[in-house]
């Protein structure tokens, strides 16, 4: 793993990754609150595809300047700024829960240089006409996002003072984690040490106007989520294949916001290289 930072105009910095060597690239976008290390349970199957992936710590987390007010539409800014100076001009995006949207913002945003994304377990915007956003979220999803909805001091002092604490895990979510996707402890520790502003920001963005709209993405994307979320409801993913002109939906029985990932990650990892090349061909 190479870490770097990448310096923005205006001085801000970008915490910034690269591992791997293939001749295609992958932009990891990572959930809340997680910083942006690329996720090592999906590294055995990204050699064999000959992928390389690259990541950033989205402002406020891990070694990235904070960025109060920032939207989901910003992720395209930053995403290009780190592929610049990681040495790769196209690149596909690939992003897990509140990941999600901010891949979906390069697909939208980055139309020339993003060739695929995927978005698993991920937000489909707040004001999604006809979406009930918050209907199958567990209680302390649903309590935070509410708190989000209400504004900036109400998701600070809910923060502060959480009402739920447990995660919205099923229990093959819990079943997931002890396996090798415990790796998120590794990226949710080092994310929540300095405090709660860069996921306030976050959930800030989820529930703010995203800068973009989804209907306007032509590239392949590729939404997989779980059927059992409690986190984020599959009904996120299944209103954006219907917004997405060129959307592919999985959506897994049984499977939560993270044991869908055991199940899903490496065959949505492989997708990317299969729609590429279908792309070039065409």
């Amino acid at each position: 793993m190479i870490e770097t930072d990448v310096r923005l105009p205006g001085g801000r910095i970008l915490h910034a990754y690269s591992w791997g060597d293939g001749d295609r690239v992958v932009l990891w976008h990572h959930g809340t609150p997680n910083i942006g290390r690329p996720p090592e349970p999906l590294f055995a199957a990204a050699t064999i595809l000959g992928l390389r992936f690259i990541a950033y710590d989205r402002p406020g987390y891990g070694g990235s300047t904070p960025s109060p007010g920032r939207d989901i539409a910003s992720a395209a800014t930053d995403a290009a700024a780190v592929a610049d100076a990681l040495g790769a001009g196209e690149f596909a995006v690939m992003g897990h829960s509140g990941g999600g949207p901010h891949a979906l913002a390069c697909a939208a945003l980055l139309p020339a240089r993003v060739t695929a994304a995927v978005s698993i377990s991920g937000l489909a915007p707040h004001t999604a006409a006809g979406l009930d956003w918050f209907a199958g979220m567990g209680p302390g999803s649903l309590a935070s996002l509410q708190a989000a909805a209400a504004g900036r001091a109400a998701k600070e002092t809910y923060a502060a003072a959480p009402t739920v604490t447990d995660p919205d895990f099923t229990d093959g979510d819990w079943a997931a984690l002890e396996g090798v996707w415990g790796w998120f402890g590794s990226v949710v520790e080092p994310a929540i040490k300095n405090g709660p502003a860069p996921l306030i920001d976050d959930d800030l963005a989820y529930v703010g106007p995203w800068g973009f709209d989804p209907a306007t993405i032509t590239t392949p994307v590729l939404l997989v989520h779980g059927g059992d979320d409690l986190m984020v409801p599959s009904s996120h993913s299944a209103w954006l294949a219907g917004q997405i002109t060129n959307a592919e939906l999985r959506v897994v029985p049984g499977a939560g916001h993270i044991s869908v990932l055991p199940v899903e990650g490496e065959p949505a990892l492989g997708w990317i290289p299969a729609v590429t090349r279908t792309r070039k061909n065409a």
